[in-house]
């Protein structure tokens, strides 16, 4: 996703799409939820939408946000889309995903370069 902001795309909803339509990976609610929480953490690597959720669980209130908001890299954000920094080190990180929790301490990235999981 920080990759298509630092790339020009500001929309949510684009995001959600592109993600969904040519990457495969998220579908358009999963995608949402994870903008808030690049935006709404501790160390924020993406600014654009209100300064606080109004209703965190309200979709429709979520779907028009995302629908009106232009989203940016922060400097934060610049310095993660560089590799310079790392977002799991400035937030925590605790979610499901496909039946495995996601956590700092048990966080596998990917290695483009070698294209291997890299263990934690």
């Amino acid at each position: 996703m920080l990759d298509l902001v630092a790339e020009g795309e500001t929309k949510p909803q684009a995001l959600s799409s592109e993600l969904n339509r040519e990457r495969g990976v998220f579908d358009f609610q999963e995608a949402e939820l994870i903008l808030d929480g690049l935006v709404y953490c501790r160390s924020p690597v993406l600014a654009g939408f209100p300064a606080e959720i109004e209703a965190p669980d309200d979709l429709k209130a979520r779907n028009n946000r995302h629908r009106d908001s232009r989203l940016s890299l922060t400097d934060f954000g610049q310095e993660v889309s560089d590799r310079e920094l790392d977002f799991s080190q400035y937030n925590p990180i605790r979610r499901w995903w496909g039946g495995t929790e996601l956590t700092n301490e048990r966080l596998w990235r990917w290695d483009a370069e070698s294209r291997t999981l890299v263990a934690p």
